[in-house]
């Protein structure tokens, strides 16, 4: 089954639509100048949350397969990366930026918690240079967020597994784990209305990935 990410959740109710969804990751988006960024204390409210079920009292444990939390960054301190992974505040680190390999090892001997790095796609270079990552995820994308593709024809032949992010929506989304068959999809704007969080989207979205 095609693993799902809703990225760029940053209200409560994003986080109660996602637990209602059970996707297999959210996304915290750490970046300043987003308009999708909170706040590593705004964060560990919202991760609190996650999980949870919302017809129980006092929002108990769900129970059930656990929703991983995936926190953005570009070019960030590296002993802030791992400290929100360490303590929890997420599970996963996502480097958007122009991490190396250095930063990679310095991130691992400060954490143990998996690491994916975003790769920006645009000739088979790019492909190579994801192949060669020492994360242990990538994530191919055409740019950071704006909902903007690259062209998909590219990825043939490519043998590592990936997560596909960039003008990903509930119209598309189908089609390409039928055609393309990524390891995982990542969205974000695709599931916006108004510049923010669409639960209806949301449904549609997960939906017609697990429909495939």
């Amino acid at each position: 089954m095609t693993k799902i990410k809703l990225c760029g959740l940053r209200r409560v109710e994003d986080i109660d639509a996602a637990n209602l969804l059970k996707p297999d990751y959210i996304g915290f988006v750490f970046v300043e100048k987003s308009k999708r960024y909170i706040s590593p204390d705004e964060a560990r409210v919202l991760k609190e949350r996650l999980n949870k079920d919302l017809n129980a009292d006092n929002l108990k444990d769900s129970g059930n397969k656990k929703i991983r939390a995936v926190g953005v960054f570009v070019n960030e301190d590296v002993g802030i990366v791992a400290e929100l992974l360490n303590t929890g505040i997420i599970d996963l680190a996502q480097l958007h930026g122009s991490e190396d390999e250095d930063y990679i090892c310095r991130l691992r001997s400060l954490t143990d918690k998996p690491i994916i790095q975003a790769v920006k796609v645009q000739t088979t270079e790019d492909l190579l240079r994801a192949e060669a990552s020492g994360a242990d995820y990538i994530l191919l994308d055409a740019g950071a967020g704006d909902g903007v593709t690259f062209d998909w024809d590219l990825l043939k032949g490519f043998k590592r597994p990936y997560f596909l992010a960039g003008g990903l929506d509930p119209q598309n989304v189908g089609e390409v784990v039928r055609n393309i068959k990524p390891y995982g999809v990542d969205v974000s704007s695709g599931i916006e209305t108004d510049g923010f969080k669409d639960p209806v989207k949301m449904q549609q979205f997960v939906e017609n990935v697990r429909r495939g």
